[in-house]
């Protein structure tokens, strides 16, 4: 590939992806089965992770900004891979949580979105390839994560898995992450991102049905993608799939995202962005029918990971177009950085949210209120779709 910048960088989030995020519902089982702690108080610790991403990415928007993205995203790196290597070391359910509270910090300074608004800030107009290319590669992250964290752990325990995820981080990651993003700092234009609308102006999105509409919409999307993923392996055990071929199925969504994706750019000329979306959510719905299934008809399992995989690579990209479309471009980083950090509580609070659920009722509760949730979403999308259609044409 010519633009190596980029090429370093899809690498690099593809093991960052692999070696922090992934790791957590890779090692949950193990975690749950060693430790002794509740699913719940485990999951708590990635909605805290998840939850200080959130917090930190308006700052960290800012170190990109001022010129500093490639220290920032290689510290990030590093200390992510700090963190891991201690998680070796825990044996408190505090010191557990104190560890992932700070490898949310380093989320937010090492994936997708400190690596997108890098590419925007630098490429302008020109980094939507650029981004496309990065997810191609970066979709692959559960690819490598699960049977990685599958095999050290069965032959080596938990903690010599989180070990190898750390040093992965530390040594390979953080340097690669550094010539990729440095590359494409050197390489760019800096932008003006001044917004010379001053006072409330600013902040009249947060008054609009369609931002809310379009944000709770694609928030019951996380959720329910959070959900499923953080709890597979759980929700395969209990349905009693061997624990290979759960490890296979859960190891194939990553390039079942990569192939919805490519599928997506294929169709582009043929169906516009509002029918990917209204499909997006209707076959992630029909995934969990699927999963339902795949007890009793292990087959199904297949159709699950093409269709949940695939819906959710789509959603991906589908989900700042769409809101472009709906919300204008006058002001959009703003606009953008207000959706993602409703869409970050949603993913944030999916892994407890399922504990919680599971709690109640087991899986046997929480499958259903999935496809609830997928419903859901799909209204507030279509109202988000309707609302903005009146205000333009009305």
């Amino acid at each position: 590939m010519k633009d190596r910048p980029i090429l370093y960088l899809a690498i690099a989030e593809m093991l960052i992806w692999a070696c922090i995020y992934y790791s957590f519902p890779a090692l949950l089982l193990h975690w749950e089965r060693s430790l002794g702690w509740s699913r719940a108080d485990l999951t708590g610790a990635i909605t805290l992770a998840v939850f200080a991403s959130a917090f930190c990415s308006p700052l960290y928007g800012r170190l990109i900004d001022s010129g500093h993205g490639a220290q920032m995203m290689t510290g990030a790196s590093i200390l992510g891979g700090i963190c891991m290597v201690l998680l070796a070391l825990v044996e408190q359910l505090w010191q557990f949580y104190v560890l992932w509270g700070v490898l949310g910090v380093c989320m937010a300074g090492a994936m997708y979105e400190p690596c997108f608004a890098l590419i925007t800030r630098a490429r302008g107009a020109d980094a939507r390839r650029a981004i496309i290319f990065v997810t191609l590669v970066a979709g692959f992250a559960g690819t490598v994560s699960f049977p990685v964290a599958h095999v050290i752990a069965d032959a080596l325990g938990w903690r010599s898995a989180v070990i190898v995820f750390g040093l992965i981080a530390i040594v390979i990651v953080a340097p690669i992450m550094w010539l990729g993003a440095s590359g494409v700092e050197r390489a760019g234009r800096p932008l003006d991102l001044h917004d010379p609308v001053p006072g409330p102006g600013r902040h009249a999105h947060l008054r609009s049905l369609v931002f809310w509409c379009l944000a709770i919409g694609f928030a019951l999307g996380a959720v329910m993608h959070g959900i499923t993923l953080h709890h597979l392996l759980p929700i395969l055990d209990e349905r009693n799939v061997h624990p290979e071929v759960a490890v296979l199925a859960i190891s194939f969504i990553g390039p079942m995202q990569v192939a919805g994706r490519l599928a997506m750019m294929a169709a582009a000329r043929h169906v516009s962005n509002h029918g990917i979306a209204v499909a997006c959510f209707g076959l992630m719905a029909m995934s969990i029918v699927f999963l339902i299934g795949a007890g009793a008809t292990p087959v199904l399992l297949v159709g699950f990971v093409i269709l949940f995989g695939g819906a959710y690579g789509m959603v991906s990209i589908v989900r700042p177009v769409i809101a472009r479309e709906l919300l204008g471009e006058r002001r959009f980083g703003a606009k953008s950085g207000a959706l993602a950090l409703v869409y970050l509580a949603g993913s944030a609070a999916a892994p407890y949210l399922g504990s919680l659920g599971w709690g109640l009722g087991g899986y046997d509760f929480v499958l259903p209120g999935l496809i609830a949730l997928a419903a859901c979403g799909l209204g507030l999308y279509l109202v988000a779709q309707r609302a903005a259609a009146r205000r333009q044409f009305g």
